[in-house]
C-alpha cells in the first residue's frame, strides 16, 4: 500500500510540475509575460479587429458561364449556332444556344454532351437549346468559392505577420466569413488587403473606348450584347477615366496566376511582374500571337480597368503590369496576386475594433470574477466538508493549473467567454467532491469503517460523475463545431477543465484520503 501510494503521490506531483510548465515556459521577464507568451489572449481580452465578410458567390458563377460560354462560342463556330447568356446579372448560371439551322441540332447535342457541361441541365427550346447549371454543382462551386476566399484571406493576412488570426465560416449568415485579429492597433491597411479582392483579369478590347457610359451604349446601338461588358477605367498612367467595352470572358483571371514579385521599370518606376500557370501561358500565348500587332488587351484590376496595351508580340506566362503604382501599393498587389486572388469579391457585413483598454478591463474583471468565485467556494467547503474541505480546495487548485497548462501546451486562445468556462469548471469541480463526500457521508452513518466507506463512496459516485462530465463534453463539442470564435473559446476551457476536474477529483481526491488513512490508521475517524 505505501510504495503504491508513493507512486501516485509522485506522480501528482510531476503532473503538477509538467502543467506549471505548461503556463509559465521558461521563467523570462517576469511571470506575467511568461504567462502571456504561453496561453494567447483572444480579440475581446487583447483588442483588435472584428470583421464579418459576404462572399459574392455569384460572381463565381457567372465567371465559370462566362468561361464555359466563350468555350462553346468556340466548339459551335462550325454549327452556325451562338451561346449567350440569358440574364448575367439575374441569371448568371443560364446560357442560351441559338441554333438558327435544325439540321445541325444533332451537331449541337453532340458538343452538348460533352464531359465538360456535365454541370448543366440541358432542355430544347424554341430556336435552339438552354443549358442551366445544375443545383449540386452551384452549391459546389459556393462551397469551394468559400473554403478557397478563406484559404487566401488567412494566407494574406499570415503574410502580414498577424498573430493568431481566427479566420472561419460563419453560421449567422449565407456565404459570410468571420475574421478576428488580435493585437491589431492598425487595422487599416489589413482591412484594404481584405477588402480589395486583386480579382486581376486581362479582357479583350472590342472597338475604342467612350468618354462615358452614355456614349458607349450610343455607340452599341443601345444595348451592350450579351457577350461584352461595359468597365471604366484610365486605360494609362495619368489618363482620364473612360468607359472602355471588353469581352467579358477575360483571357486570363486571378487564379491563373502562379506568382508576383513587385520591381521597377526602366524609369525607376514600381510596377508588378507576374508568372502564369502553365495551361494559362498557353491560353495567352495562343491569343496575343493571333493578335500581334493589331488587337489590344486591358488589364482590369477590382473592375477598373488600369492599363490598355497594343499586343506588340505573343506572350506565353510571364508579363508586367504598371498603373502609377507606389512602393506600397505594388507591395500589396505584388503580395495579394501571390497569395491567390479571392474567386469573388467580398461585402463588409460589419466591423468592429475592440481598444486594448476595453481588453485589459475585460482581463481584470473576468480575473476578480474567477478569484471571487474559487474563494467563495473554497471557504464553503472548509466550512460545510471540515477537514475534508482542504482534500476539495487542493484538487481545485490542482484542476485549474492542469486546465491553464493544457492552454498553455496546445496554444488554445482565451476569451472572454473562455474565463466564464473557467468559472464553470470551478463549478463542475465542487460538484464533484460535493458527490463524492456526500456518498462518504452515508457510508459513513450506515456504520463502516472510514477506509470502507472510502472505498465505497468513490465508487458509487463514479458513475455520476462520468454520465455528468460526458454529457457535459459532448454539448461543448457541439458549441465547438457550430459555434464561432468566442463560443468556440468557451468550449475549448470548459472541456479542458472537466477533463483536468476528472483526475482531480477522483484520483487526487482519493490519494489525499488514501494518505491520512496510511499515517491515521483505516479505522481513524474523518473530518467530513
Amino acid at each position: 500500500m505505501g510504495k503504491n501510494l508513493a507512486a501516485k503521490t509522485w506522480a501528482i506531483v510531476a503532473i503538477l510540475v509538467l502543467f506549471l510548465y505548461g503556463i509559465f515556459g521558461i521563467p523570462h521577464g517576469g511571470w506575467k509575460k511568461s504567462i502571456t507568451d504561453r496561453i494567447h489572449l483572444g480579440l475581446d481580452l487583447k483588442g483588435g479587429t472584428h470583421l464579418v465578410l459576404q462572399v459574392q458567390v455569384a460572381e463565381a458563377i457567372g465567371s465559370t458561364t462566362d468561361r464555359d460560354m466563350q468555350a462553346l462560342s468556340t466548339a459551335l463556330a462550325a454549327t452556325g449556332a451562338t451561346a449567350q447568356k440569358l440574364d448575367p446579372t439575374a441569371h448568371p448560371e443560364v446560357i442560351t444556344i441559338n441554333s438558327p439551322n435544325p439540321a445541325k441540332n444533332s451537331d449541337v447535342r453532340s458538343v452538348l454532351n460533352d464531359n465538360a457541361y456535365q454541370g448543366y441541365d440541358v432542355q430544347s427550346s424554341a430556336g435552339g437549346f438552354t443549358l442551366t447549371m445544375k443545383k449540386e454543382a452551384i452549391r459546389d462551386l459556393e462551397n469551394r468559392t468559400l473554403d478557397t476566399s478563406i484559404e487566401t484571406i488567412r494566407q494574406r493576412i499570415d503574410s502580414l505577420g498577424v498573430s493568431e488570426p481566427v479566420i472561419e465560416k460563419y453560421g449567422l449568415g449565407d456565404n459570410q466569413i468571420l475574421v478576428q485579429l488580435p493585437g491589431v492597433d492598425d487595422p487599416g491597411r489589413v482591412e484594404n488587403i481584405i477588402q480589395s479582392t486583386a480579382k486581376l483579369e486581362i479582357h479583350e478590347v472590342v472597338g475604342t473606348s467612350y468618354p462615358d457610359e452614355a456614349q458607349a451604349l450610343q455607340g452599341l446601338g443601345g444595348m451592350v450584347p450579351a457577350d461584352e461588358i461595359l468597365v471604366k477605367g484610365s486605360g494609362a498612367v495619368g489618363a482620364p477615366d473612360q468607359v472602355w467595352v471588353l469581352k467579358r470572358a477575360p483571357i486570363v483571371e486571378g487564379l491563373d496566376f502562379r506568382g508576383a514579385t513587385a520591381q521597377q521599370d526602366e524609369n525607376g518606376r514600381p510596377d508588378v511582374g507576374f508568372t502564369l500557370t502553365t495551361e494559362a501561358g498557353d491560353r495567352f500565348y495562343k491569343y496575343t500571337d493571333a493578335n500581334k500587332g493589331t488587337g489590344q488587351m486591358a488589364i482590369v484590376l477590382e473592375n477598373k480597368v488600369i492599363e490598355v496595351a497594343t499586343i506588340q508580340s505573343a506572350i506565353r506566362d510571364q508579363g508586367r503590369i504598371t498603373g502609377g503604382f507606389s512602393q506600397q501599393q505594388a507591395d500589396d498587389l505584388s503580395l495579394m496576386l501571390r497569395t491567390g486572388s479571392l474567386p469573388a469579391s467580398i461585402k463588409y457585413i460589419e466591423t468592429r475594433t475592440v481598444g486594448p483598454s476595453l481588453g485589459a478591463a475585460s482581463i481584470h474583471q473576468g480575473v476578480m470574477a474567477a478569484v471571487a468565485g474559487l474563494a467563495a467556494v473554497m471557504i464553503f467547503m472548509l466550512i460545510y466538508y471540515k477537514g475534508a474541505g482542504i482534500n476539495a480546495d487542493i484538487a481545485l487548485l490542482l484542476n485549474l493549473v492542469i486546465l491553464l497548462g493544457f492552454m498553455g501546451f496546445s496554444g488554445a486562445t482565451l476569451t472572454l467567454p473562455g474565463i466564464a468556462g473557467v468559472i464553470l469548471t470551478i463549478g463542475m469541480g465542487v460538484d464533484s467532491n460535493v458527490l463524492i463526500f456526500e456518498r462518504v457521508r452515508e457510508e459513513l452513518r450506515l456504520g463502516k469503517t472510514s477506509a470502507q466507506a472510502i472505498d465505497d463512496g468513490f465508487g458509487h459516485a463514479w458513475n455520476t460523475i462520468f454520465d455528468t462530465h460526458v454529457t457535459t463534453i459532448v454539448s461543448a463539442g457541439i458549441l465547438f463545431v457550430f459555434g464561432t470564435g468566442p463560443v468556440k473559446g468557451f468550449a475549448v476551457t470548459l472541456v479542458f477543465g472537466l477533463l483536468a476536474n476528472l483526475f482531480t477529483a477522483i484520483f487526487v481526491s482519493r490519494v489525499i484520503f488514501d494518505y491520512l488513512l496510511e499515517k491515521r490508521g483505516r479505522t481513524a475517524a474523518l473530518s467530513i
